[in-house]
């Protein structure tokens, strides 16, 4: 790792930086050098242009280049060694102004701290479902949520495959105003262990598989669900006898039709063989409470919707 933090590579960057620009200013200087010369013997028309003709007429001319677009080029030259030398961008070397990214961020949170922070704290002191009814809070919360959470829960809140759909009502750990609050503050590590050595065979995998799909009238072989029945009592413990699920654990309901990753016979039996692990990073210390507040009744009131009209 050292190998990487050495000196040296400041060295060559700033090195290898310097001698583009410089490299880039010479090949144009030169080119513009370039003249176009009448040989003995060439035809007049032809002077001017390389020679190669296509479609009987289309000539790829030779020309040199227009004066303002190389004046142009020297001015980008130009700006550049002035960038570099006011801000950081050779190696190591800070800049004339010693500018950072990371003070002009500091600034941006400090200043929007200072601007929004009353706001928050205005939102941290009332109760999740009233802040959900709240239009400025709610398109403040729906912000947050695109910035934030879209990436996994899409711009729809509707999920996808191994991410939870955050629009209707069936929830992991539940849905209280309070519980979806912790939940984004404190993250959730959802782990279901490989179930393939506690059942023994193969056979018996599918034949839990069956009956799980039973649990919901999903589509199953009867004769195969019969067999799982008794073999689902290894399950049981975290999805309840009935596979209705455990909040308190994060087990979901096997009763439904709802699925975190398919509701196929193979994809169920998948999940039963290799286990699944599921991972919501938290957001308290990135986020702060105040804002995870306006965000958990944004959520909230995703699924919903009619209580928070209610409200309004």
């Amino acid at each position: 790792m050292s190998d990487f933090t050495s000196g040296f590579w400041n060295i060559y960057i700033a090195g290898l930086t310097i001698i583009s620009i410089i490299g880039c200013g010479l090949l144009l200087w030169l080119q513009s050098k370039v003249k176009v010369e009448k040989k003995p013997g060439q035809d007049p028309a032809t002077v001017g242009t390389t020679g190669h003709v296509w479609d009987v007429d289309l000539t790829e001319l030779n020309t040199p280049m227009p004066r303002w677009w190389m004046w142009l080029f020297y001015l980008t030259i130009v700006f550049a060694l002035a960038y570099l030398f006011l801000y950081p961008g050779l190696g190591s070397y800070a800049g004339k102004l010693g500018w950072k990214s990371s003070e002009a961020y500091q600034s941006e949170l400090s200043k929007a701290d200072a601007d929004y922070g009353p706001l928050f704290e205005k939102y941290l002191q009332q109760d999740i479902k009233t802040v959900a009814a709240d239009p400025q809070a709610h398109v403040i919360g729906e912000r947050l949520f695109l910035t934030y959470c879209a990436q996994c829960h899409g711009s729809d809140a509707r999920g996808s495959k191994g991410f939870p759909n955050l629009t209707d009502k069936d929830w992991l750990y539940g849905g209280d105003p309070e519980v979806i609050k912790t939940t984004i503050l404190h993250g959730r590590n959802g782990q279901m262990p490989s179930m393939a050595a506690a059942l023994g065979s193969d056979k018996d995998v599918e034949n839990v598989a069956h009956y799980v799909l039973s649990l919901s009238d999903s589509t199953h072989d009867p004769i195969k669900a019969v067999f799982g029945k008794s073999k689902f009592a290894v399950c049981a413990g975290c999805h309840g006898a009935g596979g209705t699920g455990n909040q308190a654990l994060g087990a979901p309901n096997l009763s439904d039709k709802i699925w975190l990753y398919g509701g196929g016979v193979e994809t169920v039996m998948e999940t039963i063989r290799k286990g699944r692990n599921n991972t919501m990073p938290a957001f308290q210390s990135f986020l702060g409470e105040a804002k995870v507040q306006v965000l958990a009744a944004y959520v909230w009131s995703l699924s919903n919707a009619r209580s928070n009209a209610e409200q309004k």
